[in-house]
């Protein structure tokens, strides 16, 4: 499953990078800059989706025009991942007792470099690669660890908003784990 994965986003960033040149201007001018705040929404996968069910953040992009149609981009904000709350029913001599538990929420500060590479009117493939420090791990005193970030998708943006879906990956130090997210931001020029 890990393979995969890799091989997916792998394959997203190569098409994203070698997108042919009969594409349609995009929202960032060659040799200009944007900027844009997102709100950012996702389904957790792989490890974590053991811990929770929702991952919401925020983020701020930069996007600097290298050409009409590719654009190169530096991410960073915050991502929570909720805890879960487990109901578990123990059945005992005298009756039945029910507790209730919630997983620890983690804390996630992405902090990515990419390439967004329009296909057509405002349409594009995207690829970002990173790094994702942990703030708060889901287990009480474990240890804050630091996540290589691959990061493929496509989106739709006009001259003030982009509306992006994306797999991201988040592997090392033992745990694999991701999420599909979907990120609205609002954008304008520097």
């Amino acid at each position: 499953m890990k393979t995969v994965t890799k091989v997916i986003a792998g394959a997203f960033t190569a098409a994203a990078i070698f997108v042919g040149t009969n594409v349609n201007a995009q929202t960032t001018p060659a040799n200009k800059l944007r900027f844009g705040i997102g709100v950012e929404a996702g389904i957790p996968t792989g490890d974590i989706h053991d811990y929770s069910k929702f991952e919401l953040g925020g983020t701020g992009r930069l996007q600097y025009g290298v050409n009409n149609n590719v654009a190169l981009t530096l991410t960073s904000g915050y991502y929570n991942f909720f805890g879960k709350t487990y109901t578990t029913s123990v059945t005992t001599p005298t009756g039945t007792a029910t507790s209730t538990f919630k997983a620890r929420s983690l804390g996630m500060i992405p902090v990515k470099a990419g390439l967004k590479a329009f296909v057509s009117d405002g349409f594009y493939l995207s690829g970002e690669a990173g790094a994702g420090f942990e703030v708060h791990p889901t287990v009480a005193g474990g240890d804050k660890n630091t996540k290589l970030i691959l990061s493929p998708g496509l989106g739709y943006a006009t001259k003030s908003w982009d509306i992006g879906a994306r797999y991201e990956n988040f592997s090392g130090q033992g745990s694999n784990y991701g999420m599909v997210g979907l990120r609205l931001a609002y954008g304008f020029g520097l």
